[in-house]
């Protein structure tokens, strides 16, 4: 990867890391209680119990694909770093995904891989502020 394909990849991490906070944000000012819950239920979804964090975050990876939602998958693909999860682990992931949404996952496999080249290209810290 060159420099500044690293450094579009640090900004593409940066740029979504900020957005998503700052709308998270946003749309946790309001006073809505469905909402806010919705967001508690999510955090506290993802807290290690009978599974560990990175199996937790590996699921919520797999599925996303399935659902071929991108910014899931980035946000994940973040957590799962910071959960320690490695790229043979993530790869493994993306099998799974893969096999169980069909071909029409690849598109959002890519993104997904190119997410993770920027990440480890270049922010140490995104996946900790994804």
């Amino acid at each position: 990867m060159s420099h500044i394909d690293a450094e579009a990849g640090a900004d593409r991490v940066q740029a979504f890391t900020e957005y998503r906070q700052r709308m998270n944000e946003r749309i946790l000012s309001q006073d809505n209680q469905v909402v806010r819950r919705f967001f508690a239920l999510d955090t506290q979804t993802y807290k290690p119990g009978a599974l560990d964090l990175k199996t937790k975050e590996l699921l919520g990876l797999v599925a996303s694909m399935v659902l071929r939602c991108d910014d899931c998958i980035s946000y994940h693909v973040a957590q799962c770093k910071q959960a320690g999860v490695n790229r043979d682990e993530l790869f493994e992931a993306f099998s799974v995904g893969l096999v169980v949404g069909g071909s029409i996952v690849i598109p959002h496999m890519r993104r997904a891989v190119d997410f993770l080249d920027q990440l480890e290209a270049g922010e140490p810290n995104a996946a900790a502020q994804a």
